[in-house]
């Protein structure tokens, strides 16, 4: 047999597994839902190693011995033999959200659990195996203990915490309004222990390891599960006069139809695209971790293929297959269905932006166009006009080779009117200061308004035709557009407006270009080939040729290694599941039958035509019909009670870890980019704001200071599937500006400032003298050759004679303060009442009589005379120790 043994981060509390492995083919795991304690559970392994050993007493041959050391379970799965399960056998934080780590999987390992003796061999089970390992788990798998990654921030924070009258059969006392599953402050009872807490669960469409985790959901405590996503996750700090602000990235790509790039086109019949990706950007103030008193804000966008059934045949070997229209759709089926997913999950209004081209001299893109219009036309029929789809085409490909129009601009007005519609979360009410002096684009915010703050109602929808390069700059554009809106919420700027080249965007678009990296790294099998700056046009030079060598890369992938990418995503989202006697994996001639179910078996019940929409999905709108208060959704809810001593709902000990060896250097908020490190110049006299635009000097390399500190964040930060490009390269391109001469002057003027230089030949002194010695306007932001003004002259001799009514005036100063100077100075005359009141001498500071006794028991203690402990102080500690050890 196998032992599973799970404990807590305290390792205070454990469960255990008992995996059979008599059975060839069967997978029989045992939960005996018992808590033990770590006395408890070494006593249960002690009797177990000396219950198998072959000889009692025997030390030799241990009964019981370690197989892998893991941090949690991703799965089991089996193809033609018996079952393996997957362990993460190395993990890293990648992000924090509430004192909630966030994990990527680093390293996984499959164990095969049938014993050697009991195995049925099949030739084809190795190849199997090796198909399913092409999925690399260590590349953009997450997963977090505490927080649900497959539902947005929004979720997170309004349905779990709404009142439930499920609670009421659990306990007759009074409660409060509103639970948290994260923290102690959910259902006390009166002069009880028990908090109640609520667990929702997941959103299956991101979670990419339900399949595998099918095979024991009913059969184990759902604490053993562990729901991981797939996409990208980054967290940059962005420091405002110190206050540290979190700016959190998460993508989660669909386990729907998925697949890569010119296999997965369009959508199924069930309405799921490809490449659909869900981004959630999360804005929160770091100095206070707690969900409930900390201030919150999200913002969530969609891409996904244009919802249609269509494909491109990939069998002429062009670097542009043709698009053809595999179905003929009068009806909209198929983006009836999709389009109905999204108002269930997000609301209205449903806003599309299309960003494929519209003119062009063979009929290409524009087919999707077309047929894109005629659906949204045929099914805003029949919604409410107040709840429309909005459809808004814009051909950015055709604006972005004009010489007069600007794409970014043009961008920022959509982004402005999208943000407007769909407004963002906030988990706390307007500010006063808003109220006081009210924004003009503030007050036409869109959204739904909620006493405790605001919702994002709808969602923005963007599509090119592979959904990578134009659609990432243009969610960066409304990203960028919400992002200010999420600062002035906060009340962290005046105006919700955030210019280019200040260190807060520039630290923001860093994270959209890694997000787009390994988005495209995942779909497209290259990384972005248009960024941001190449829209911007300050791209430089050496960005042309990197662009042709990752579209070299692209089609090399999409030719020769998609296919295998795509049978192993098939295997292991158990799409295809082997079974004997039917033909093989690599047998079938397409996949396209795997993933449209209705070509195995129709449908008994066909889906109206004009109320295209699930029922009860119109009635609360704008609002999204997965957080209102229903039966249906209470039924997708679990209430737990905690007691209120323990540690999985202590949050200060989940995120602190008082119990662990802790080092500065392995400190994840400590090696997080930061703006005020890794953006901000490091010239003197400068504004530390992050929203003061820099000037091109200012820029690029220089700021960044030493070239192999950004090569280390620039390591630290990428997480793509494959290697990312050289060091020195992606330096280049996350610059922000093209002037590369410029940077590297300010570079080397940066070196030689820092370090000595050793002059060895007469004729360059003039030379390096000039480097070294710069001008105090430079250094200190002021020029101090220039003679003080008679204003200057006045205000410094008011200071010298304050400081002269504040204590003795010496000899000096009274000679250097002339008539001249003094003549416009008030005499101040010390008001206090205080007789040393100034600032030189204060008043000593006064103690209780309670703070003295307890100074002086302290002490009495470090000597070793104790005092009697209490009534109070026994039950404490008992309660103490009841909840720790027993």
């Amino acid at each position: 047999r196998y032992f599973l043994v799970g404990s807590n981060p305290a390792e205070t509390k454990y469960r255990v597994l008992k995996i059979d492995r008599t059975e060839p083919k069967d997978l029989v795991i045992i939960d005996d839902k018992h808590v033990y304690t770590q006395q408890e559970v070494r006593e249960l392994l002690g009797r177990l190693d000396l219950g198998n050993r072959t000889k009692i007493g025997q030390k030799g041959s241990s009964g019981l011995s370690r197989a892998v050391s893991a941090f949690g379970v991703v799965g089991f799965v089996r193809f033609l033999e018996g079952y393996y399960i997957v362990l993460i056998t190395k993990r890293r934080k990648m992000a924090d959200i509430g004192g909630h780590a966030i994990y990527k999987i680093e390293d996984t390992n499959m164990i095969y659990i049938p014993n050697d003796s009991v195995r049925v061999t099949h030739p084809d089970e190795a190849r199997y195996l090796r198909i399913f390992q092409n999925v690399d788990l260590s590349s953009n798998f997450y997963f977090s203990y505490s927080y649900d990654l497959s539902h947005s921030l929004q979720y997170n924070l309004t349905v779990l915490r709404m009142p439930l009258e499920t609670l009421k059969t659990e306990t007759t006392q009074a409660r409060q309004e509103s639970f948290d599953i994260f923290e102690d402050e959910g259902l006390s009872t009166q002069g009880g222990s028990g908090v109640f807490g609520i667990c929702s669960k997941p959103y299956e469409k991101y979670v990419w390891n339900g399949k595998l985790l099918e095979a024991v959901k009913n059969a184990v405590h759902r604490d053993w599960l562990l729901h991981i996503i797939h996409g990208f996750c980054g967290q940059s700090k962005l420091s405002i006069y110190g206050r540290p602000i979190y700016v959190t990235l998460i993508a989660r790509r669909s386990s729907k139809f998925a697949g890569t790039r010119f296999l997965k086109r369009g959508a199924n019949c069930e309405g799921d695209v490809a490449n659909e990706v869900e981004t959630e950007q999360i804005l929160y103030d770091a100095s206070v971790m707690s969900f409930s008193a900390g201030s919150y804000s999200s913002y969530v966008q969609v891409r996904g293929s244009v919802p249609l059934s269509w494909s491109q045949d990939i069998s002429t070997m062009m670097p542009k297959p043709p698009i053809t229209l595999d179905q003929a759709d009068p009806f909209a089926h198929v983006a009836a269905l999709h389009f109905d997913q999204m108002l269930q999950r997000f609301g209205s209004p449903i806003i599309i932006l299309n960003l494929v081209k519209e003119r062009e001299k063979r009929k290409h893109e524009r087919i999707l166009s077309e047929e894109l219009v005629a659906a949204v036309t045929y099914l805003n029929q029949f919604l409410p006009p107040e709840h429309a789809i909005i459809y808004i085409p814009w051909d950015m490909a055709k604006y972005t080779k004009s010489k007069l129009c600007n794409v970014l601009d043009r961008l920022n007005v959509i982004a402005e009117s999208v943000v407007k519609k769909t407004g963002f979360f906030v988990n706390r009410p307007d500010s006063y200061c808003s109220i006081l002096r009210p924004d003009e684009k503030w007050n036409e915010l869109g959204g739904y308004v909620v006493p405790t703050g605001r919702m994002q109602t709808g969602v923005l929808r963007t599509n090119c035709v592979d959904c990578l390069d134009r659609t990432n700059t243009a969610q960066f554009m409304v990203g960028k557009c919400a992002l200010a809106y999420q600062l002035y919420s906060l009340g962290l700027i005046d105006k919700p407006n955030l210019q280019f080249d200040t260190d807060a965007v520039r630290l923001f678009e860093e994270l959209y270009e890694d997000h787009g990296d390994t988005l495209s790294l995942q779909y497209g099998g290259s990384q972005l080939v248009h960024r941001v700056k190449t829209y911007r046009k300050i791209a430089p030079w050496t960005q042309h040729s990197k662009d042709i060598m990752q579209t070299l890369s692209r089609y090399y992938s999409n030719a020769f290694s998609d296919a295998d990418r795509q049978e192993s995503i098939n295997l292991f989202l158990r799409v295809f599941k082997p079974t004997e006697g039917k033909p093989h994996l690599w047998e079938l001639p397409t996949d396209f039958y795997l993933h449209h179910k209705n070509t195995l078996s129709l449908s008994q019940t066909r889906r109206s035509y004009t109320y295209w929409w699930t029922t009860g999905v119109l009635k609360h709108l704008p609002l999204p019909f997965d957080e209102v208060i229903c039966a249906e959704n209470r039924r997708k809810l679990t209430v737990k009670k905690f007691h209120k001593y323990e540690e999985e709902i202590d949050i200060h000990n989940e995120f602190f870890r008082p119990y662990e060896l802790s080092s500065f250097d392995e400190t994840f908020c400590l090696a997080m980019t930061n703006s005020t490190r890794d953006f901000m110049p490091k010239n003197v006299g400068i504004d530390p704001s992050p929203f003061t635009v820099r000037k091109p000097d200012e820029t690029g390399k220089s700021v960044l200071g030493n070239k192999s500190n950004r090569e280390e964040a620039v390591l630290q930060r990428k997480t793509a599937a494959s290697a990312p490009p050289p060091p020195s390269e992606e330096a280049v391109s996350s610059s922000s500006e093209d002037d590369s001469g410029t940077d590297k002057e300010d570079e080397g003027t940066v070196s030689q400032r820092s370090t000595p230089v050793k002059v060895t030949d007469t004729g360059d002194n003039a030379k390096i003298t000039e480097n070294v010695v710069q001008s105090t306007k430079d250094v200190y932001g002021v020029n101090l050759s220039d003679v003080p003004s008679e204003d200057d002259l006045t205000i410094y001799a008011r200071f010298v004679q304050l400081g002269q009514s504040q204590h003795k005036p010496d000899k000096s100063s009274q000679q250097f303060c002339s008539k001249h100077h003094l003549d416009k100075v008030i005499n101040l005359i010390p008001i206090s009442s205080f007789s040393q009141d100034n600032i030189y001498e204060v008043q000593p500071p006064r103690a209780d009589r309670k703070s003295i006794d307890i100074f002086h028991a302290h002490i009495q203690a470090g000597r070793g005379n104790m005092q009697p402990l209490g009534k109070d102080d026994f039950l404490m500690y008992r309660e103490y120790i009841r909840n720790r050890y027993m």
